[in-house]
């Protein structure tokens, strides 16, 4: 199957799978904030797909590989993929039964907006991430003339991807309107953890500078925290 292939298949079954976990649990297409949701993610991955198929189809191909080779990754990964999904289904019940309405009153429309800023935010640091590494992959792996970044986000903490992928999370169910499944979408901090402590086991045994790198960027995901 060719990378163009691949590529049209992920974005197709990603976008409905999607749309089906937003707008089956609420019951209705009527939900604006679904809608405003995927027209900023959907456009902007579709975006960066067709960019490094045309620029750089090396790293794309990276980024396909899913398949992790660590046991200690492939259970975070399942876990990551069960907490994700199951949390997502959250803001179209919310939606359809009016849970954050009743508990909290509704989500101020400004708040929905500033978390929409923030999905947007995020999708754009994975991107320049990605600009500044192109061995920014999916799997924890190190491969031959991979060389430490200290550049760009990784100046200010060592997993700037995990930040910007957990902010995206966070305002995910405040954009939709939802109080209520912002617990859910918090427990996705600690199988971030895990993934990061293990891959950093990873990194400091076989990618070379790693362990000098660290010790001028301290923080792993959030500056003067942690």
């Amino acid at each position: 199957m060719t990378l163009r292939t691949r590529v049209f298949l992920r974005l197709s079954i990603g976008l409905s799978l999607v749309v089906a976990l937003l707008f089956v649990p609420a019951g209705t297409w009527r939900f604006w904030q679904g809608w405003v949701l995927l027209a900023i993610a959907f456009p902007t991955a579709l975006a960066a797909f067709v960019y490094y198929y045309k620029h750089d189809r090396q790293f794309l191909e990276r980024r396909m590989q899913t398949k992790e080779n660590r046991s200690e990754q492939k259970l975070t990964v399942r876990l990551v993929k069960l907490v994700a999904f199951l949390s997502i289904l959250l803001p179209g019940f919310d939606h359809r039964f009016g849970w954050t309405r009743r508990l909290f009153g509704p989500v101020p429309l400004w708040l929905e907006v500033l978390a929409l800023a923030v999905v947007l935010t995020s999708y754009l640091l994975v991107i320049w991430v990605f600009t500044v590494n192109r061995f920014a992959s999916r799997t924890i792996q190190v491969e031959p003339n991979q060389s430490v970044i200290s550049t760009g986000p990784y100046h200010v903490v060592r997993h700037p991807m995990y930040l910007a992928t957990l902010l995206m999370w966070i305002a995910i169910p405040i954009s939709l309107g939802s109080f209520v499944a912002l617990p859910a979408f918090l427990l996705l901090i600690p199988t971030y953890v895990m993934r990061i402590l293990d891959e950093e086991k990873c990194l400091r045994r076989e990618l070379p500078g790693y362990p000098e790198y660290c010790l001028h960027t301290p923080f792993r995901l959030l500056p003067h925290l942690w």
